[in-house]
């Protein structure tokens, strides 16, 4: 039987490969870092207050430098790049909870008025043309749900609503989205999953709604 004898030769391509398999695991930690604090984050619906647009177990991500490039943690932006515009899906921090991100549609701009009776959007006292919201309480709520304001966005902030309009807590019960809070913009759903079905192809059975990957949610 033949004796076999690492030689300094080996150790040394043995330690060459194992420092560019450990730089490269570095490298590709760095880079998804770098991706997730500046350019594209992943997020899961968890409720209803968006829907029929958004769905309950739908992964999106987000566009996290259309709106200005910002150190992470201090949140401090340096780079301003646009500002949202009516009917950008944004999410945010929670203005009462930073640590939570919520996701809504942006309905008012900064310095507009807006104002909602019996359900109707106003914005400065024009009736607003829009094609997301969705109802299904026929009834008037005698709360802020159906009728409030008017209110005049303050400047960089933004009004923001769920397109589930029944069944949304935004501004209408906490107030404003200032513009340092955002966090992005939804544009893509890359993956949607329900809780019913199984894994059947069919559509209708499979806990995979297959018609929902990449499905732009961009105006």
């Amino acid at each position: 039987m033949k004796n076999v004898v690492e030689t300094p030769s080996d150790r040394v391509k043995s330690k060459s490969l194992v420092r560019e398999y450990s730089e490269a695991i570095i490298i590709a930690v760095i880079l998804a870092l770098f991706i997730r604090a500046f350019v594209v984050q992943a997020f899961k619906i968890p409720s209803g207050s968006m829907e029929p647009t958004l769905l309950v177990g739908d992964h999106i991500l987000v566009n996290k430098f259309i709106y200005g490039i910002r150190v992470p943690i201090v949140n401090k932006e340096i780079i301003p790049i646009r500002s949202p515009k009516q009917f950008d899906i944004v999410v945010f921090q929670y203005p009462n909870d930073r640590s939570k991100d919520y996701i809504k549609r942006v309905i008012g701009l900064p310095l507009q008025e807006v104002k909602v009776i019996n359900k109707k959007i106003y914005i400065n006292g024009q009736p607003l043309n829009d094609p997301y919201g969705y109802f299904d309480d026929p009834s008037i709520s005698p709360g802020t749900r159906d009728n409030y304001g008017p209110v005049i966005v303050p400047a960089h902030s933004y009004f923001v609503m769920g397109d589930n309009r029944d069944h949304s807590y935004d501004s209408r019960f906490w107030g404003f989205v200032d513009h340092s809070d955002l966090v992005g913009e939804a544009f893509i759903i890359y993956w949607s999953w329900r809780q019913e079905g199984n894994f059947s192809i069919e559509p209708s059975e499979s806990y995979i709604r297959w018609n929902r990957f990449g499905k732009l949610l961009l105006q």
